[in-house]
């Protein structure tokens, strides 16, 4: 990290994360139906809300905030990429 500068967090997992749960909600959406797939979404985007909160009560601001929900979210992606 440079001195001085805010520390970004790093989002290629996030989108790692982002692309396989679309695929997994078009699994779900095909096999289960859309009322199943609309509940995952849903619990993803409470997952996103509250850590936007947290983040944002703990002093957070603007987009570094929002990106850090974002990695907080979808930051698994790093786990599964060789």
């Amino acid at each position: 990290m440079a001195e001085g500068r805010r520390s970004y967090p790093d989002v290629v997992g996030g989108h790692i994360g982002l692309a396989v749960t679309i695929i997994a909600l078009v699994v779900i959406g095909s096999f289960s139906g859309t009322r199943w797939a609309l509940i995952t979404v849903g619990c993803f985007a409470a997952w996103f809300a509250v850590t936007l909160a947290v983040i944002l009560i703990r002093g957070g601001s603007g987009r570094v905030a929002v990106r850090r929900a974002y990695v907080a979210t979808f930051g698994w992606g790093d786990y599964i990429t060789p």
